[in-house]
């Protein structure tokens, strides 16, 4: 979902950098083969990811949930020469997709891609890690922030996707459905989190930004 009109959006998509040609085609082809293509982050949301990864020049990037690829190849692009990303999925057919795209790109040695339940294979990561980003189960985004937080390095990030969920956010407490209360209580354990600063930006379905102290 947009929170601002589709000519405020496309004015803003005009208005930024482009999306490589190997995003281009991983979006069109997406939107054409792939169930649930909105769930793809898109040109806007990926420049942000890319912007922000190439400030940070991360050595250890995580990605709870890698859908077609494209947030993957976004991250990627900010990577230290030497750095990498883990990016974990349970959905193999997806996974296959976005692995067809990502060993044509020159990120290719540099992404992992890994085929498992992602509370199980945090745990198993033993670097400091830079940058996480959550864009998976939404009933799992504070059981992920309680796995992760503590391996994140000093000025590390985590960036949630989907936190304001349509909208359906702003919604009584007791009128939330399932996911939508997951997704409360995540952004409100982070706002009283002394641990981190954060702010919520309304960018497509809304994006957590985290920065550990």
């Amino acid at each position: 979902m947009e929170f601002i009109s589709k000519d405020l959006s496309d004015y803003c998509e005009n208005n930024t950098s482009p999306e490589s040609e190997v995003l281009a085609k991983l979006n069109r082809e997406t939107h054409l083969k792939v169930v649930s293509p909105r769930m793809l982050s898109g040109h806007l949301q990926g420049r942000f990811l890319s912007f922000i990864s190439k400030l940070q020049q991360p050595k250890l990037i995580v990605e709870i949930g890698t859908y077609t690829g494209y947030s993957a190849l976004c991250l990627a692009e900010g990577l230290h020469p030497e750095g990498k990303l883990i990016s974990i999925d349970v959905n193999e057919e997806t996974s296959s997709f976005a692995k067809s795209f990502i060993v044509k790109t020159e990120y290719a040695n540099q992404i992992e891609l890994v085929l498992a339940d992602a509370t199980e294979y945090v745990t198993t990561i033993n670097e400091p890690i830079d940058l996480v980003f959550i864009d998976a189960d939404k009933k799992n985004y504070l059981n992920y922030y309680h796995l992760i937080i503590d391996n994140i390095k000093s000025g590390g990030l985590i960036i949630a996707d989907n936190v304001l969920w349509s909208g359906k956010i702003t919604v009584p407490e007791k009128d939330m459905d399932r996911e939508t209360l997951a997704l409360h209580q995540f952004n409100q354990f982070v706002q009283q989190d002394n641990r981190v600063e954060n702010m919520l930006l309304p960018i497509r379905d809304g994006l957590m930004v985290v920065r550990k102290k």
